[in-house]
């Protein structure tokens, strides 16, 4: 038996487990742990073999330690998806990620891996950028993400938890448009991202991106060799259909890597309540 499955956890929490990603994870993780503990504020489908479904609600402090009992890793996704009122990214993102940390430190947990954003970066310019350059986010969601990675950097040098910060870009089935060049992850690889993120050996503190192995990339790989995350696919695949699918080069859009987050009017979630 080698050292990586000695330390390979045995029982993994994943919060939104009812979101498109959590979806994903959920059925690709399935019988590589003796457990995969799926919960969300939403109602799920009935748990599979080696599943435990559970509902919780991150705002509430006695859910996540309800659902963080017997847990190794965790894999943090819940949240609001998109951008939305300050109070509201406030009390779900921030908030609710300041509860899983607590009640996964309280639990014993080892290692969290946690959903980050293009977002924290999201007024980077379109170039290759790594991993420690300073923090630009474009919305509050992406205050959110930047918050989640502080609050990891302090749990890991304060408590001794290990945290690994995935930068989600564009999780989607294929590449929609000229941006995903850069930016697409695909499902596949996204769950093999995340299993590497709490699986690997010998991970303290880490902020990687979440990519597949795209040509045009605009992110490097900093921390994929530590985590062994080699992605399968590449959005290079499907430029010929979408290499033209662009907006007005100068807009804030076609500038910024986060897209139409960086353009002032844009409230997500917010408008739509509106």
């Amino acid at each position: 038996m080698t050292k990586q499955t000695e330390d390979r956890p045995r029982r993994v929490l994943l919060t939104g487990a009812a979101g498109r990603i959590g979806c994903v994870l959920r059925e690709g993780l399935r019988g590589h742990y003796e457990v995969l503990r799926s919960t969300d504020i939403a109602g799920l489908e009935p748990a599979a073999s080696g599943e435990e479904v559970m509902q919780a609600d991150l705002t509430d402090p006695d859910d996540m330690r309800r659902v963080m009992d017997g847990i190794d890793a965790v894999i943090h996704l819940g949240g609001i998806p998109d951008e939305d009122s300050y109070q509201q990214i406030r009390a779900v993102n921030m908030d609710g990620t300041a509860n899983v940390l607590e009640a996964a430190r309280l639990s014993g947990v080892r290692r969290m891996a946690f959903a980050s954003s293009i977002h924290a970066v999201g007024f980077a310019p379109r170039e290759r950028i790594n991993m420690d350059v300073p923090v630009r986010p474009d919305t509050f969601y992406g205050v959110s993400k930047v918050f989640g990675e502080a609050l990891g950097r302090m749990y890991v040098d304060r408590y001794g938890l290990e945290f690994v910060a995935v930068r989600i870009c564009s999780f989607l089935p294929e590449p929609r448009e000229a941006r995903n060049l850069a930016t697409w992850l695909s499902p596949r690889d996204a769950v093999q991202l995340f299993r590497r993120a709490i699986d690997a050996p010998g991970v303290t503190y880490l902020t990687v991106p979440g990519i597949s192995n795209n040509t045009r990339r605009w992110m490097n790989p900093d921390g994929w060799d530590a985590l062994g995350y080699a992605p399968e696919d590449n959005a290079e695949d499907y430029a010929a259909e979408i290499e033209n699918v662009k907006g007005n080069p100068e807009s804030n859009t076609e500038r910024f890597q986060g897209g139409m987050f960086t353009e002032p009017e844009y409230l997500g979630l917010a408008d739509k309540a509106g």
